[in-house]
C-alpha cells in the first residue's frame, strides 16, 4: 500500500536548537531515494508502507544514539494504487485556486 506521511522528530533533552538533529534525519531521508518534501514543521515522505516506516525508524535509531528523550509526530495517508501524491496534491490545489502557491 502506498502511503504519504508527514512526520517530525526531535530530541527533548538537547536544548532549544535542534537543527543539527533535523539535518541528520534529512540525510537519512535523502539517502533513501524516496520522494520527500521538507516543510517548516515536518517532512512529507512517500512510498510503500514498509519502506517509508523503515526510514522513520532509521531516523529514530540515529537520534537515539545520543538522545535520551525523543518526540515524534506522524500523520499517515494510505491509499491503494496511487503514487506521486506529494506533487499531485499540490498541483490540484493550485489548479483550484488558479495560481501557483508558495510551497
Amino acid at each position: 500500500m502506498s502511503v504519504l506521511i508527514e512526520f517530525s522528530m526531535s530530541p527533548l533533552d538537547q536544548g532549544e536548537s535542534v537543527g543539527d538533529y533535523v539535518a541528520r534525519s534529512l540525510a537519512i531521508i535523502d539517502e533513501s531515494g524516496l520522494p520527500y518534501r521538507l516543510g517548516p514543521m515536518g517532512t512529507c515522505l512517500e512510498g510503500e508502507w514498509d519502506e517509508v516506516f523503515a526510514v522513520v525508524r532509521r531516523c529514530y535509531e540515529r537520534m537515539r544514539e545520543d538522545c535520551r528523550r525523543i518526540t515524534a509526530v506522524i500523520k499517515v495517508d494510505a491509499r491503494e494504487g496511487r503514487s506521486g501524491r506529494i506533487e499531485s496534491k499540490l498541483e490540484r490545489v493550485e489548479r483550484s485556486v488558479g495560481r501557483k502557491l508558495r510551497t
